[in-house]
């Protein structure tokens, strides 16, 4: 439910994407997204069994490529080569191939089938958190932020466990494995191989820790963007109509371009690492050359020992080279991860007692009692108000912008908790009972119509999903909005979109209107609920209003006065506080707060 009466929350918003700017904690976040793996435990030791295999098998073939080398060579020397040995030894590097090959297939299928889960999983947590939230959490964010983490960011980090996991899984494997072959062949070659490698993994953590900070910020200004794109899109209509485009294009252009500088910074940073393993790699590839020829040429070596140990240099360098090329995505998917896991983390709303009151049968009595409530701690809003309403009244909100009068119906449906008093419903504080079982009982409907994919019928049942077609029909009789919806083309089956596109907004305020009363509440809450309907239908809804509200407790909250000069009170609040109330002739006849609203509304215009 919106709440126009509150304050100015956009240090809040800022100080949210001040934290999103923070550098990331690398090692927590990786650990914590390793423990979320833990589901498919079986997998992840599948993709590292078969990677073993897989890999293992390809280690092996240098060695025996270079025993191919020295048959050879022996052979030229000597009485001739060797060809059937040759051929055994080429057959068998050609199975080994074969079997590598096919366990990779398979490690592939399990790591694609990981990452899948890992995103399934976390969307399904985001979705859960999600509606766990209080509604202050999505107060002090653009949606499109929200919506970035639970979207953008996790497609980011399941592809890039998909496309990564393999390759560095294999540069472990290959460099451990290439290493003990190094060691059997050759000690001395593989000193000579580990020379540069302290070097490249200074270079790597220290590259790795500039580069950091830089995605967090490169994906935070992501979900910025993305949140003022689904603002403008959203208020496209406004936008154009007050001539806001040229700005609202230039605000675009802003978290445009500092979503370039930022990716251009990040990617800099960690691309810096590529070139870097590849000049350490190259030294230490001539190093291994001129050692082994040395050592050839006195005889310490064989030039298929020599020819191998070149290549398990290449590949115990190449893991440390594949990782660095790698950075740039590793940090960027972690930097998506933490902002996940921020998500998850975030204070939910209060729990329901674990041992609910059940109000039973609800008559709709209300009462507050020394309310208090604010948004901002060093802000109050309202203070020490108390209302007492009896079932079947009802009860109209008037008062300026700001006054509290969206709030109070707020706290009544416990989208906010009370910083002090109570609120009861029959007698029953609301704090404990359940949510679902206190907003059981209330039926709203807001200024801003709600409608979602699907077709009219669907939308005016969904509070009531098994509803029978002959209940949607008389409900929509009751507001007027049955012969509406029969000169649509498919009537009660015509689709609308999320915008209720094809609809005046009278026509989409009278289906949520008759959604509400399907529901057959014990309270309504009718928030601004006429605004958008026209003068004729007005009167019929009003009617209609008349009727569905006998024996039901009704909170209206309106700035047409006209609407609401039949209610059985009216409270007229300022600043959080209830100022007058009783009836519309009473109030008048006052001549207070009430009536010069009442007066400014309805005055004459002045002929100058």
């Amino acid at each position: 439910m919106s709440s126009p009466d509150r304050t100015d929350q956009g240090d809040h918003v800022d100080q949210a994407d001040e934290a999103d700017d923070r550098p990331a904690d690398f090692r927590r976040t990786v650990l914590r997204l390793l423990r979320t793996l833990r589901p498919d435990l079986p997998r992840v030791v599948g993709v590292l069994v078969f990677g073993v295999i897989g890999l293992g098998l390809i280690i092996v073939i240098p060695a025996l490529l270079g025993r191919a080398t020295d048959t050879i060579v022996r052979g030229v020397r000597g009485d001739g080569v060797d060809f059937a040995a040759v051929t055994r030894i080429l057959t068998l590097v050609g199975v080994l191939s074969a079997a590598s090959w096919l366990s990779m297939v398979v490690q592939g299928r399990l790591i694609a089938t990981t990452a899948q889960r890992l995103a399934f999983r976390l969307r399904e947590q985001a979705d859960v958190k999600l509606s766990r939230l209080p509604l202050r959490y999505f107060d002090t964010r653009p949606r499109g932020e929200v919506l970035s983490r639970a979207t953008n960011d996790i497609d980011n980090l399941s592809q890039t466990v998909q496309q990564t996991s393999f390759r560095i899984l294999g540069s472990f494997i290959n460099f451990f494995g290439s290493l003990v072959m190094l060691l059997l062949i050759s000690p001395v070659m593989a000193v000579i191989v580990l020379v540069t490698l302290p070097l490249s993994l200074w270079l790597t953590k220290t590259i790795g820790k500039r580069s950091q900070p830089q995605f967090a910020r490169q994906w935070a200004t992501s979900g910025r963007l993305n949140g003022h794109v689904e603002e403008m899109y959203t208020g496209h209509e406004l936008v154009t109509a007050f001539g806001r485009r040229e700005e609202a294009a230039r605000t675009f252009a802003e978290h445009n371009d500092e979503l370039r500088a930022a990716s251009v910074r990040a990617e800099f940073t960690a691309g810096l690492l590529g070139p870097a393993m590849t000049f350490l790699g190259n030294v230490n590839f001539v190093l291994v050359v001129v050692v082994g020829a040395v050592r050839v040429s006195s005889g310490a070596m064989s030039i298929g020992d020599v020819q191998a140990c070149i290549q398990y240099g290449m590949q115990v360098n190449q893991p440390v080279s594949t990782v660095a090329y790698l950075a740039g995505q590793i940090q960027s998917a972690v930097a998506s991860a933490e902002r996940v896991f921020q998500l998850l983390d975030a204070e939910e709303q209060e729990p329901d007692p674990a041992g609910p009151r059940v109000a039973g049968t609800v008559t709709g009595a209300v009462v507050f009692t020394d309310v208090s409530f604010r948004y901002h701690p060093d802000e109050p809003l309202i203070e020490g108000l108390s209302l007492t309403v009896r079932p079947g009244q009802t009860v109209a909100i008037v008062g300026p912008t700001g006054a509290g009068k969206t709030t109070l119906v707020n706290l009544l449906l416990r989208f906010y908790e009370l910083d002090g008093g109570t609120i009861s419903v029959d007698g029953v504080d609301i704090a404990r009972m359940t949510r679902d079982e206190l907003r059981g009982n209330i039926g709203m409907v807001l200024q801003d119509t709600w409608l979602f994919g699907g077709t009219i019928a669907d939308n005016i049942r969904y509070g009531v999903p098994d509803a029978s077609d002959e209940q949607v029909v008389a409900t929509a009789r009751a507001v007027h909005a049955d012969h509406l919806i029969r000169t649509l083309p498919e009537g009660y089956r015509t689709v609308v979109d999320e915008d209720g596109d094809g609809l005046a907004a009278g026509e989409r305020q009278l289906i949520t209107i008759a959604r509400a009363f399907l529901v057959r509440p014990s309270i309504l809450v009718l928030d601004e609920a006429m605004s958008s309907v026209d003068t004729r239908t007005e009167v019929l809804v009003q009617k209609a209003m008349s009727s569905l509200r006998e024996g039901r407790t009704s909170f209206v909250i309106a700035h047409r006065l006209s609407t609401i000069r039949d209610a059985d009170v009216i409270l007229v609040m300022e600043r959080g506080s209830i100022v007058e109330q009783g009836g519309h002739r009473e109030l008048l006849a006052a001549d207070g707060a009430y009536a010069r609203l009442y007066a400014a509304q309805f005055a004459e215009p002045v002929a100058g």
